[in-house]
């Protein structure tokens, strides 16, 4: 892994593979393994650039919620340092957040996006109450309790069903942060500003990856960014959650590889 400081954190990423350059945001709260599943399929004709986003994996966190600005230029901050000027962007979920504060700060550094498992929308009232009640227990209680009920919500049926090595994988992976990220974290996404405006305005070849079992960001949410984001295509992955990349990585893979190859990069 390699690091850098941005701003108040120290921000952690890795490399694989060799070409055109790809960069990968994970889902709250795992890290950047959570694509290893379809890094094979991918790095044999790109270079993938994979943070582990503020406040996850081996990242810190810093000081005050983790706000999509922070986030969005954390990335910015590892392109410089991986000497990337301009690159495709696969993200999922609160990736898909921060992708969309990227695309304001820094548009002309994004070349196309697989959007999976995301929404434009903000929180409703109660999903932001939630989320802030959420942020104050975590610190109260501890991790498990809030990992393990928020399993069920980002695995689908299917996963919970008949792999539990994807779920114990999964929650490895989220164990590694603490009350403290998982508070900041929640509350940075609380504060998201609606993206829906910008969706219109987005004019890069864009590919939307929703899982048939995924509960946070169901089908409809994928649909009003197919109808809004000008010339953009919705796939639906069976038999997944909101995890889609982490539980089908052989269905995901293959449609980011040939939505990779077949658009302009440079």
């Amino acid at each position: 892994m390699l690091s850098l400081r941005s701003d108040d954190a120290e921000i952690f990423y890795d490399v694989q593979g060799d070409g055109p350059a790809v960069v990968l945001l994970h889902p709250f709260p795992s890290h950047h393994e959570f694509w290893m599943p379809a890094v094979p399929a991918l790095q044999s004709r790109y270079r993938l650039i994979l943070p582990d986003l503020r406040g996850h994996g081996e990242s810190e966190i810093g000081k005050g919620p983790a706000f999509m600005a922070k986030h969005a230029a954390d990335v910015a901050r590892v392109m410089d340092a991986a000497g990337v000027g301009k690159a495709a962007f696969i993200v999922c979920s609160i990736g898909g957040y921060i992708v969309f504060e990227f695309l304001r700060r820094y548009r002309g550094r994004a070349s196309a996006l697989a959007l999976c498992n995301t929404r434009p929308q903000p929180d409703t009232a109660e999903a932001r109450a939630n989320r802030l009640k959420n942020a104050e227990v975590v610190l109260e209680q501890g991790t498990e309790p809030f990992l393990q009920s928020m399993i069920p919500k980002l695995l689908g049926a299917t996963t919970l069903s008949s792999r539990p090595d994807l779920v114990e994988g999964a929650l490895r992976m989220m164990r590694k942060m603490s009350p403290e990220d998982i508070s900041l974290v929640l509350r940075g996404m609380a504060e998201r500003p609606d993206s829906v405006p910008d969706l219109k305005r987005i004019n890069l070849p864009t590919l939307i990856l929703m899982g048939d079992e995924d509960t946070l960001t169901p089908e409809a949410d994928g649909e009003l960014m197919r109808q809004s984001i000008p010339n953009s295509r919705l796939k639906i992955i069976p038999k997944a959650g909101h995890y889609a990349p982490w539980e089908r990585p052989e269905a995901v893979a293959p449609l980011l590889r040939q939505f990779l190859d077949f658009v302009p990069l440079i």
